[in-house]
């Protein structure tokens, strides 16, 4: 995929911002293709932190791509007043997610899911940096992860 660099950078006011956004993408393609969706839609797009992630941004969000076995993993910061712009915005991609809206505290604020099937009524929701920490991807403040370790 190519790597672009024609979109809108990160505003710097939220460059010091610790990741206040994760979730995953289920079943989604290649980290390469999601990538290039968001080029699609006028975002920056780079290699992320590992030979298969990306790392795209606009000027109000900044989120990595990163593959595992199965989902693909996002992580980032994004302007808390568009979190729902970036889950309209997978939602026109047409990818099943969650995704999930941290304060500077590490409290959740939000969660949205769109695309996937309905939980029965007796499993319990359960964060989804909750399901990371088994896998060593859990949280870390102090530093620029929150939802996954770098």
């Amino acid at each position: 995929m190519d790597i672009s660099d024609e979109g809108q950078p990160l505003d710097p006011v939220w460059l010091e911002i610790n990741n206040n956004v994760c979730g995953g993408l289920a079943g989604a393609p290649s980290a390469s293709l999601v990538a290039e969706r968001f080029i699609g839609a006028g975002w920056n797009s780079q290699s992320g932190s590992s030979w298969e992630s990306y790392e795209v941004e606009t000027s109000w969000c900044r989120i990595e791509i990163d593959p595992t076995d199965g989902d693909t993993l996002l992580n980032g910061v994004v302007d808390p007043q568009r979190f729902e712009e970036l889950a309209a915005l997978l939602t026109r991609f047409g990818l099943r997610f969650s995704l999930e809206l941290y304060d500077d505290d590490g409290e959740l604020l939000r969660e949205i899911e769109a695309g996937t099937p309905p939980t029965p009524h007796d499993a319990a929701a359960q964060p989804f940096s909750r399901l990371l920490a088994p896998l060593g991807l859990g949280w870390r403040r102090g530093g620029r992860s929150q939802c996954r370790s770098r």
